[in-house]
């Protein structure tokens, strides 16, 4: 089924002095690193994407299948019932922005055909049959870097150089996507903070962001409460609004198109005073 969807404020939004959007985070899943079984109801997450508008969301990322260091594989099926029912009420009942975070195929295309306007796939597109259903549509969708897998991307990750080999890793994936027939103009980029890489590589990644900006696509940057905040501060996935908040200020000062997170509210006021300061440079 082809949808005519627009990319995400298209790859002109890493100019310089454009406010990124905020992707708000709904995992319903009870295993999440954050929020694990906090919105695994149907209530409860319909009501949290409510609370996420109000507070200034202008995506709602869905995620059906925990990605965090260790994280268990889930079925096709559990993911499924967790995903489009909720996938289909969102959109029965608000206007918003839709994103799909799946590494599954056969959830891509069912999510797609229920109108999702983006799939997040922290595998980007490298499970069997992932190309072809995006290529059947007009979806952006966001190609993760992940090196390993979850159950064991964090035990020991190693990098020559760790930008130059996330850069070619993107290289390869775009040219995959164009073969495929997924226009180039779709495609989104997330470096992965936290899949397979060290304390040290993510914040070198941070602060190399805009090293990525040569591939002119749009980045988007998840950092919001990931060990690599937690293992900093020493400070637990409950308190780490702070260093939340101060990547997402730092990514956005990098250019980057979207931000992913769990304290929507929050960082909505930390843009705006960014983007004013920024307004009188």
């Amino acid at each position: 089924m082809t949808q005519d969807k627009s990319l995400i404020n298209s790859a002109d939004k890493s100019n310089i002095g454009s406010q990124p959007e905020v992707m708000g985070i709904l995992n319903v899943t009870p295993d999440s690193f954050s929020d694990g079984g906090k919105f695994a109801s149907f209530d409860k997450a319909l009501a949290q994407v409510a609370q996420m508008i109000s507070d200034g969301a202008d995506i709602i990322d869905i995620g059906g299948e925990s990605t965090r260091p260790g994280a268990v594989d889930v079925s096709e099926a559990d993911e499924l019932t967790r995903v489009i029912p909720l996938l289909k009420a969102i959109k029965a009942n608000f206007t918003i922005k839709v994103s799909i975070d799946t590494s599954k195929a056969e959830v891509m295309a069912q999510a797609i055909a229920h109108g999702a306007d983006i799939i997040n796939d922290v595998r980007a597109l490298q499970n069997e049959g992932c190309l072809a259903v995006l290529a059947q549509s007009n979806v952006p969708v966001c190609l993760m870097h992940m090196q390993g897998l979850p159950r064991s991307m964090q035990e020991n990750p190693h990098y020559d150089e760790v930008i130059g080999d996330i850069k070619q890793f993107f290289i390869e994936r775009i040219n995959v996507c164009e073969q495929a027939g997924i226009k180039r103009e779709r495609l989104i980029l997330d470096p992965g903070f936290g899949f397979g890489k060290t304390l040290e590589q993510n914040y070198q990644l941070l602060a190399q962001l805009h090293q990525f900006s040569d591939l002119g696509l749009p980045l988007l940057s998840g950092t919001s409460r990931k060990s690599m905040i937690g293992n900093l501060l020493a400070r637990k996935v409950d308190e780490r609004l702070a260093g939340s908040l101060t990547t997402a200020i730092i990514a956005a000062q990098k250019n980057v198109s979207i931000i992913r997170v769990h304290d929507v509210k929050e960082t909505v006021d930390a843009l705006k005073v960014l983007a004013m300061t920024v307004k009188y440079q």
